[in-house]
């Protein structure tokens, strides 16, 4: 037989049943993407599943439909977070540094820290610079605010900024500037890639952050 105290408890929660842990606010959407870029964090882009992600947000399997068609879309969304995260290491790796002389050495060392900050991310963080690379397929979200860091710029457009810098102090040719974002990110995303998925991958730090210096010196006298 039931005390009153059990009584009571099994009432509150519906005739003995645990009560579930729902979102009911609203915010589910964003509960689900933060706990699947766990997941990418954790294990890279194959990791980010739609059951894995609502077990670990603690809703029912087909909660996630209501906000994400299917995996694919799940996962864009998650590109899209960790492409911000890209963005937000690029920003600090800007922020940290010391004041500079003048102008043209400030915008020097501001291309630089995109690069630097670019490498870092992908060492310190390869399942989500894994993740942020997976889709789309295109340049379509390139600029999208759902990939921008606190100064609202994307990742792709931190490096155009620095390279506009770098033409605005005489760094650069203006007639060299067309293109040249591509130039550098091929030769700066193929570096991290080694890094983290490749034989550089057993580089010591010290090691791999002077690679990282040295393929910058490269950008800069080729663009």
């Amino acid at each position: 037989m039931l005390s009153t105290l059990e009584a009571a408890a099994m009432a509150a929660t519906g005739n003995g049943k645990a009560k579930r842990d729902t979102y009911r606010h609203g915010d589910l959407r964003n509960a689900l993407t933060e706990a699947a870029l766990e997941l990418a964090r954790q294990g890279g882009p194959e990791a980010v599943v739609l059951r894995a992600a609502t077990r670990k947000a603690g809703v029912a399997p087909n909660a996630a439909y209501r906000h994400f068609a299917d995996r694919d879309a799940l996962l864009h969304a998650v590109s899209q977070k960790a492409m911000a995260h890209l963005a937000r290491t690029m920003e600090a790796e800007q922020a940290a540094l010391p004041p500079a002389p003048d102008a043209v050495a400030t915008a020097r060392a501001r291309f630089r820290a995109v690069g630097t900050g670019y490498v870092r991310f992908a060492q310190e963080e390869p399942g989500l610079f894994r993740t942020a690379f997976h889709v789309p397929g295109d340049m379509t979200h390139a600029a999208a605010d759902t990939a921008a860091g606190g100064t609202g710029k994307t990742p792709f457009e931190l490096l155009g900024m620095a390279l506009d810098g770098l033409v605005e102090n005489g760094l650069l040719p203006e007639a060299r500037r067309p293109g040249a974002e591509f130039l550098a990110w091929s030769a700066v995303h193929g570096l991290a890639v080694l890094l983290i998925d490749g034989p550089l991958r057993g580089l010591h730090p010290t090691q791999a952050h002077d690679a990282g210096q040295h393929v910058i010196d490269m950008i800069e006298r080729g663009i």
